[in-house]
């Protein structure tokens, strides 16, 4: 937070979005002390940085020692012996030069705490943690404890005896368009059905715009009780006046107070827990006493257990069962302790990622009041990442070597390490997630031994509002390559590895760098990808080349992970169909009710002039058959686009639209509010008035139908003249025009500008839904139109010697290039003629942004996660039980982690196949002689014992009983068949039969051809 109060909004874009801007004050008040600067420390230090406190100062009276690289980051070997708060210092300032960083290198008493806030303790005695927690908890400081050892670990929070929390979930307020409300008690309330209520039972909410039942609209927050997705109940309204159309129902968050008991306290009450994994119930419960014995262990041998030591392992156990004694748990899960104590010298990177991710998400919430604390103990293990099978015990394997490994070969052994560092693996993505797992990676040595190797690629470049939770970039970093620059950092993590770093972009025009060889020689891939389309692409790779995948993902507070695991799981699979989210076009053309409606016209508006529209002039100007090809793509289509291409070629004066001057652009952009936001509105009064009704006798104008009204041009109102100055700008850029954003020379040029009038026409159809459009679209045009359109391809015909234009491509981070500037001037205006509540610039951005929200402590977490099921595909487990997806969300402490779905069966002539099977056929003989056609068949016959019908390569179609193609070569029939050459990186092609035995399976193995 900026020292002035002000929020760094260019920093903190991503996280406004999860946080809000009340929270963030808040935040900015905050002083926070994180002691222990081992690996999860300095992961929960790096997280609370980033999110914009006041001030952290970190503690550690320690001295760095080789164990501490394996999770470490910002220790190097130079920094052995030296204090690791000192060392860390300078790193974790340079994250955010909004917060105050400081170190302290003595020990924590009670005049140090009582200058915080926000208490974290990790790698503490429990002695520690009784004594500090009851000074915080009796001087209302929250107080948050956390710790790993190994595979397992834990966290507290007490935030005292009444905290408020303002805001329990982050989600925004549900809201819904009321459709009537009915006189009685309780009252009614049934909501149009475009979109469900969202309400639950004991919401409170407010009325707006009711119009007939107004006593509604001034009424305080009322208590509804759900009947169903579209209804609810509320109060008495017999008494209230006739309903008669409209209103607006809101949710209104209610603050909730929650009571926190003192470590000592919380320690004995098991109903505390907060289960993470319902498989693991009386483990977590074991857990709880296991890391309670853990203390009692280390206080009495003033040492952890040894790695892997049986009598070590057997004397915790004991303490174990001394615990339970009091504790009467039903089940203790032997095992599990076990495995904490051969384990507990671990420091496993992944796992300090998750909990580092975890405890600063509580500090946010310690420090904002923002979303519900963990009440209060939370425990989690990934023990499954140990050996399926139980004889990978040697001895001395796991012992110190004094290597930057230590604290991961305490877990898994040198052997391990060894092969982790002879992964092949290619990362698709340095944003965000990538960040963290490739610092992730380089803690773990993957791909940092003989014959290790990373690949990863980015198209994107560093910009400022990265900064907030890509953390290995800094400012000096803006505009250079995201997958150079983040490679280059964690170089200097851990000079070990190997990295190449690609500026392309994952699709099919790079298969000739990601080609069949690439693939072939990876171990594995992991996709740190913000799209669906980029996650499906990668997934249908890995899967045509048997490869694993681990993949992530992270919306605001929330988060997922997957791993895809040959012939084990199922694949990511194809995109979902998202066209039920779709707004109609004729919502935004006519009938919007929403601000999201107005938010998209306002960008459809600008894509339409400042992008397509010059993008169609370049095309006209550049390629002969422009005009012809556009002829062909309907009449209606033709018409619109040519015409705008002419128009916007001639010059304003002979009734074009191209500007000679910057006045010409001024002109152009208060002609345009006028039509936008006046005439056009007005048009459609004349068609449907205010008071039409259906041909049912109800109200046209009613639930999502909102009755418009036109605006008058006010040059003081600030809303118009900031259309006016974003649209004239852009409208310049676009003919290489120079603007202003001195609106008081734009008010002079406006008194000068000739409004035409506008008369409103009987003849004009509107379209009522989408289907009306469409047929609109395609019917025959008639002799009018085609003169037209004849008339526009003479009169094109004399412009090809134009200037081009300058298209605009929508820039959302950039607040000077009057791009949001339009959208928000635009929507608001639009939504003013249909009543619909404006939005600030913050909340337009996002959603005409499309911005995702994110922040720090969700990407650590899920980054974690995936790394642990790395070390699963590593160690080549076989069992589906092993392997975990995830669900989560911060917010809230909501976790689901549950066993990946199997790959589903397809049955083919009565035998079972699933996507992981296909047929491998290599093309060439011996003596590299090419298979024909029937060469392919009769080994299919032979090999399978199924019979070729059809056989197709895409689309085309290379075999359906064609004889005379048997005896051509696949590859040449190929080439014959979609009469193109096969590209040359391709070296094997996927043809999708079609059986005799089952014709009608819609989905059979596919038959990867290798032909090189």
């Amino acid at each position: 937070m900026a020292g002035t109060g002000e929020i760094d909004e260019g920093f903190y874009s991503r996280q406004l979005y999860v946080l809000g801007h009340d929270a963030m004050h808040r935040m900015g008040t905050a002083n926070v002390l994180i002691a222990g600067m081992r690996g999860l420390g300095v992961e929960i230090a790096k997280n609370v940085i980033l999110s914009g406190v006041k001030s952290v100062t970190i503690q550690d009276e320690g001295q760095a020692v080789w164990s501490d690289l394996s999770s470490q980051f910002y220790l190097k070997e130079s920094h052995l012996g030296q204090n690791r708060a000192t060392c860390s210092l300078k790193q974790l300032a340079a994250l955010n030069p909004n917060v105050h960083v400081s170190a302290h290198t003595g020990p924590l008493d009670l005049y140090l705490l009582l200058q915080f806030q926000v208490v974290v303790l990790t790698d503490s005695s429990l002695d520690d943690q009784k004594r500090f927690g009851e000074l915080c908890h009796s001087h209302r400081i929250k107080f948050i404890v956390t710790d790993t050892k190994g595979l397992c670990g834990q966290l507290f929070c007490d935030f005292g005896e009444e905290f408020e929390v303002l805001d329990k979930d982050g989600e925004m307020p549900a809201s819904a368009m009321v459709e009537r409300i009915t006189k009685e008690n309780p009252g009614f309330v049934v909501c149009t059905d475009d979109q469900k209520h969202g309400l639950s039972d004991g919401s409170k909410v407010v009325f707006s715009e009711v119009q007939g039942m107004t006593e509604l609209n001034s009424m305080g927050p009322v208590e509804v009780k759900v009947c169903g997705q579209y209804s609810f109940t509320i109060c008495d309204t017999s008494a209230f006046s006739e309903y008669k159309r409209g209103g607006i129902v809101t949710e209104v968050k209610q603050p909730i107070l929650l009571n926190f008991k003192p470590l000592s306290d919380a320690l004995l009450d098991h109903e505390l827990l907060t289960m993470i994994d319902f498989g693991k119930i009386s483990r977590h419960n074991t857990l709880h006493l296991a890391f309670q014995a853990l203390h009692s262990f280390v206080k009495r041998e003033r040492r952890l257990p040894h790695s892997w030591s049986q009598s070590d392992a057997d004397s915790l156990l004991a303490i174990v069962r001394e615990l339970n004694a009091v504790a009467k748990l039903d089940e203790l899960d032997e095992a599990a302790v076990r495995n904490l104590s051969y384990t507990a010298r671990g420091d496993l990177a992944p796992m300090n990622a998750f909990f580092g991710g975890l405890a600063a998400q509580e500090v946010i919430k310690a420090s904002s009041g923002k979303f519900t604390p963990l009440q209060q103990w939370l425990y989690f293990d990934a023990l499954e990442c140990l050996p399926e099978e139980e004889d990978h015990l040697k001895d001395g394997s796991f012992s110190s070597t004094s290597t930057r490994y230590d604290g991961q070969i305490a877990v898994f052994g040198s052997e391990f390490q060894e092969r982790l560092g002879r992964q092949k693996y290619f990362l698709v993505g340095a944003g965000a997630i990538g960040c963290e797992l490739l610092k992730n990676f380089a803690l773990m040595g993957l791909g940092a031994g003989t014959e290790g190797h990373i690949t990863v690629t980015d198209m994107d470049f560093i910009e400022r509002s990265n900064l907030n939770r890509q953390f290995l970039f800094r400012s000096q970093d803006i505009g250079k390559p995201k997958s150079e620059v983040a490679a280059k950092a964690v170089c200097e993590m851990n000079p070990q590895m190997e990295i190449t770093a690609h500026q392309n972009r994952l699709d099919p025009d790079s298969e000739g760098v990601y080609d069949y060889n690439f693939f072939m020689n990876l171990d594995g891939a992991a996709a740190a990808l913000d799209n669906v389309e980029a996650r499906v692409y990668l997934d249908r790779r890995c899967v045509e080349h048997q490869k694993p995948l681990l993949e992530g993902g992270t919306l605001g507070s929330k988060g997922h992970t997957l791993v895809v695991v040959p012939h084990l799981t199922e694949s990511y699979g194809p995109a979902k169909s998202s066209s039920s989210n779709a707004i109609p076009l004729c919502t935004l053309k006519n009938f919007p009710h929403r601000i999201e409606h107005t938010l998209q016209w306002a960008r459809d508006q600008f894509e339409g002039l400042f992008k397509q529209a010059p993008e169609n002039v370049n095309l006209f100007l550049r390629d002969p058959g422009f005009v012809e090809r556009t002829l062909a793509s309907g009449d209606a289509e033709a018409l619109e686009i040519l015409q705008g291409v002419w128009s916007s070629l001639k010059d304003m004066a002979a009734g074009g639209m191209h500007p000679k001057s910057w006045e010409d652009c001024v002109s152009w952009a208060r002609c345009k509010w006028e039509t936008l936001f006046n005439n056009e509105l007005r048009q459609l009064l004349h068609c449907f008035p205010p008071e039409e009704v259906t041909s049912n006798g109800l109200p046209f104008w009613s639930g999502s139908k909102r009755c418009p009204h036109p605006l008058t041009f006010d040059p003081d109102n600030s809303t118009h003249m900031d259309f006016v100055v974003a649209a004239a700008n852009l409208y310049g850029q676009i003919y290489g025009i120079e603007g202003t954003r001195d609106s008081n020379s734009i008010r002079e040029i406006l008194v000068g500008v000739n409004v035409p009038s506008f008369t409103p026409k009987s003849s004009v159809k509107i379209h009522l839904t989408d289907k009306e459009m469409e047929e609109e679209k395609n019917k025959e045009s008639d002799d009018a139109e085609k003169a037209r359109l004849e008339e526009l391809r003479e009169k094109l015909s004399f412009m090809r010697s134009s200037a081009q234009m300058y298209p605009i491509d929508f820039e959302k981070d950039d607040d000077s290039n009057f791009h949001i500037d339009y959208i928000v001037a635009a929507s608001n205006l639009r939504a003013e003629n249909y009543d619909i509540p404006a939005a600030d610039r913050h909340k337009s951005k996002r959603i005409a942004g499309r911005i995702i929200p994110a922040i720090a402590t969700t990407t650590a977490a899920v980054a974690g996660l995936m790394c642990l099921e790395l070390f699963k595909l590593i160690q080549g487990h076989k069992k589906i039980s092993s392997y975990r997806t995830a669900y989560l969300n911060l917010a809230v402490q909501y976790f689901v982690l549950s066993l990946p779905s199997q790959p589903q069966n397809f049955e083919v002539a009565g035998k079972k196949y699933t996507l992981w099977d296909d047929f491998l056929v290599e093309g060439r003989r011996s003596d590299q002689q090419e298979m024909t056609l029937e060469d392919l068949i009769q080994y299919i016959k032979e090999k399978y014992d199924l019979n070729v019908c059809s056989l197709f390569y895409g689309t085309a179609i290379l075999y359906n009983g064609h004889e005379e193609r048997l005896k051509k070569c696949v590859s040449e029939l190929v080439k014959m068949v979609t009469k193109a050459d096969i590209p040359a990186h391709k070296k094997m092609l996927e043809l999708i039969p079609s059986f005799a035995e089952d014709e009608d399976c819609e989905t059979v193995p596919t038959i990867r051809y290798s032909f090189k």
